[in-house]
């Protein structure tokens, strides 16, 4: 696994935040913007992403099986590590900050982050992007599950209803028709084309957004709380170190292993802010784990591919 190419493409990701932060600066597009951009990326590319993943790939069952197998691997790996984090810490659910903790050193930016470095990782491995989609389906239950509960500590906010019927499962349902059916061999090629494209501008979108967002922030506020700084090890370190220890052993392929590290270890998910937005809990702290996970994001994730 290659230290280098893992830090050039995680670099080149984070040099997307760059144009969405000039724009926001200069005064050619306002924070106003973002909730139209977050639509678009929400509802257009983010349903496509999943999809573009099993065109790609060419059907069998022994595939299917191993992608079945990361699926509950995950998403017991991330429940494991809520309820850890829980109960070491659920007497000081009082101070909200803790709740953030919770599901901000778990959740991860697995799809638009995590995709494409595993594709640049193990370019002879397609199957990565199988694994990456059903990750980001795990973690997407755990959201409105697991992780409303640790904000919240109220059951009645958990929607098994919304884990199960939103953009990312809707697009991993079609992804699984066309990859069961081989769509690749019907599907117009100029669909196929226009589906890779919406796909391909999840990450650059994604990465614009931040950038936005970041332009929005003051720099002192951002760097300046030291609890930022803990949920952002949790989740660059910790968790990952954490997943690998638990399969490292394990008779698994080496692309299974290494998935498992390297999109464990992707920045704080934004889905933490919008859920602190939401239920109205700390909303500038989970902001700023979003945003200071991804920036120094490039100082983690190329040296745990030296584990592989």
């Amino acid at each position: 696994m290659s230290f280098q190419v893992a830090l050039s493409n995680v670099l080149l990701t984070l040099l997307y935040i760059a144009p969405g932060y000039l724009l926001c600066k200069s005064r050619k597009a306002t924070a106003d913007h973002l909730s139209t951009l977050s639509a678009v990326l929400v509802y257009i590319c983010s349903p496509c992403l999943p999809v573009s993943a099993f065109l790609n790939l060419e059907f069998s069952w022994p595939a299917f099986g191993w992608m079945a197998l990361f699926f509950a691997v995950t998403l017991l790996l991330q429940s494991a590590f809520m309820a850890l984090l829980y109960l070491l810490f659920h007497r000081r659910y009082a101070d909200a900050r803790y709740r953030v903790l919770n599901i901000g050193a778990v959740l991860g930016n697995v799809g638009f982050f995590g995709l494409p470095i595993m594709r640049a990782l193990m370019p002879d491995h397609p199957e990565v992007a199988g694994y990456a989609v059903m990750y980001i389906v795990s973690m997407n239950i755990l959201v409105f599950t697991m992780g409303v509960f640790c904000l919240t500590r109220d059951r009645s906010y958990m929607s098994l209803k919304a884990a199960l019927i939103n953009p990312t499962v809707m697009g991993m349902a079609v992804a699984l028709a066309l990859y069961f059916t081989r769509g690749q061999d019907y599907l117009p090629a100029m669909l196929q084309d226009a589906i890779h494209l919406l796909s391909k501008m999840t990450t650059p979108l994604c990465m614009i957004i931040l950038g936005m967002r970041l332009a929005t922030v003051p720099v002192k506020r951002l760097f300046a709380r030291p609890f930022v700084y803990g949920i952002a090890l949790g989740k660059l370190m910790a968790f990952p170190l954490f997943c690998y220890a638990c399969v490292a052993l394990l008779p698994l392929p080496l692309s299974f292993r290494a998935s498992i590290l390297i999109l464990s270890a992707t920045p704080c998910a934004s889905i933490i802010l919008n859920l602190a937005e939401i239920h109205h809990s700390e909303t500038e702290l989970s902001a700023n784990c979003v945003m200071l996970s991804t920036l120094i994001c490039f100082l983690s994730i190329p040296p745990l591919t030296l584990l592989l």
